[in-house]
């Protein structure tokens, strides 16, 4: 019974009309308890206890503000997430968890246009473009810009090297350039750059990815470059996830 018992608590907390609100808000971008308060248009206790049950699953996690301390991010661990998903399918028939599938780009279709944006567009927000670049392919466009621009840094272009991307020709952008330009993705990757930059208007999805600078990492003992490691295997993750969504948003719509 333990091998059903597992997927039945997990169905159990997510079933929560809240819970389940909170997960779809989480699913499409991170957020501070004050934004879901709003969202959910719920209290924050009673928004903070929810949290709470979701963070008890692992399937939600936090992270404190770089910007404002007092502040703390939430996302949805969309890695954990499809274990417990694939856990519920194999309980329930083995036919339920055949992920072979994958959605994929039609012939000719236009590319997402996606723009990341961080303080200095050094690391994270490059990392992101040369990730995302690699994956998609021609299915998507993606630039980077940053508030404060400065130059890639050498542990970015390290990092993705070893991972066979090469991101040595990109060069750090100031946000402005891109104010006239239209995107169909706007995603911030750092707390200040989210704090901070202008609104761009008509873009249907803004969306933010709360993560700590490697480069803030005191590079001694091979510190910092672990750090950059590390941020690009959360992005990875995430672009893998990003460039799901855009693909079953396209067949959707057509």
């Amino acid at each position: 019974m333990e091998s059903v018992a597992q997927p039945l608590g997990f169905l159990k907390v997510i079933s929560h009309e809240v819970r389940w609100h909170m997960l779809t808000l989480l699913a499409h971008s991170d957020y501070k308890v004050q934004e879901l308060v709003s969202l959910l248009e719920h209290p924050q206790n009673l928004v903070s206890y929810h949290l709470k049950q979701l963070r008890d699953i692992k399937l939600v996690q936090e992270r404190r503000s770089t910007a404002d301390a007092r502040d703390i991010y939430y996302r949805l661990d969309l890695e954990q997430l499809k274990t417990y998903y694939l856990q519920i399918g194999q309980t329930l028939h083995p036919i339920l968890v055949d992920t072979s599938a994958h959605p994929m780009a039609v012939e000719n279709e236009t590319p997402a246009r996606i723009l990341f944006v961080c303080t200095e567009n050094s690391a994270r927000s490059q990392m992101a473009e040369g990730i995302l670049r690699h994956l998609g392919g021609g299915w998507v466009k993606v630039t980077s810009a940053g508030i404060q621009p400065s130059r890639v840094h050498p542990n970015a272009i390290r990092v993705l090297a070893a991972m066979g991307i090469d991101i040595s020709q990109q060069r750090s952008k100031h946000l402005d350039v891109f104010q006239d330009h239209a995107f169909d993705y706007f995603i911030t990757v750092c707390d200040r750059a989210r704090e901070t930059c202008p609104a761009f208007p008509n873009i249907a999805n803004i969306i933010h990815w709360s993560l700590p600078d490697p480069a803030a990492v005191e590079d001694h003992d091979n510190a910092q470059y672990q750090a950059f490691e590390d941020i690009a295997q959360q992005l990875f993750v995430r672009t893998q996830h990003l460039l799901t969504s855009i693909a079953y948003t396209k067949e959707v719509v057509q």
